[in-house]
């Protein structure tokens, strides 16, 4: 991905946020976050400042399947984990959907001069083409945009991020997470742990199955 790692020093003022537990996953011990350095005051739903958590929400355009294929899940888990694994990203929960994906997770810094959220975009974007120029050629004429900077389009333009205030919000978040696979509309799982593809499992049991999780009570 050609990722570039730019450390950050932050102190948190969030006032329900308490000290930090270290995380063999995310390397806290490096989780020095700073307000001072962070994106200009939000103009789009989209933008996220660092080193605050968010629930976070990203849609396939046009609110296509194209996350039904599993290679697809694997696309998205694989960015994360990189994202993770070089200190720029904290993931607490996720739920992945046929068309749409729910985080809550943190931008801990800058890769280079883009948020992690944008390269994680890129990326998988980048990936969906791949696969489907070599597997599924047709499927491409509907991902078309009519933007002048692309020729394809798989992301919705404006993520929507949502800055969590306290504990109880987290938890109506997670909670609203874990049971979208078992909504009447998707049915995708009798038990929000026994859907592979999101965070329940971990949460429910202590097992990572991903490699990248970090358990909110570490950070909030």
């Amino acid at each position: 991905m050609g990722m570039i790692f730019l450390t950050v020093v932050c102190i948190h003022r969030d006032p329900f946020t308490l000290p930090v537990v270290v995380s063999p996953t995310t390397h806290l011990l490096h989780h020095h976050c700073s307000n001072r350095i962070m994106k200009e005051p939000h103009i789009r739903p989209s933008d996220m400042a660092l080193c605050e958590v968010y629930f976070w929400t990203s849609t396939i355009v046009g609110w296509k399947h194209l996350l039904k294929k599993d290679a697809y899940k694997e696309i998205l888990l694989e960015s994360l984990k990189y994202l993770v694994g070089k200190r720029l990203i904290s993931v607490y929960a996720f739920v992945i959907m046929p068309n749409h994906v729910h985080f809550i997770w943190e931008m801990l810094a800058m890769n280079g001069k883009e948020m992690p959220d944008s390269s994680f975009s890129k990326f998988t974007a980048h990936e969906f083409r791949k696969d489907l120029l070599a597997n599924h050629p047709r499927v491409l004429d509907l991902f078309l945009s009519e933007k002048n900077d692309r020729d394809l389009q798989f992301w919705q333009r404006d993520a929507l991020a949502v800055r969590i205030l306290g504990r109880e919000m987290l938890l109506q978040k997670l909670n609203y997470l874990h049971m979208n696979p078992l909504n009447e509309k998707w049915n995708l799982a009798d038990m929000p742990e026994h859907y592979k593809w999101s965070s329940a499992k971990f949460y429910e049991t202590g097992v990572d199955d991903f490699g990248f999780l970090t358990h909110f009570m570490e950070r909030i």
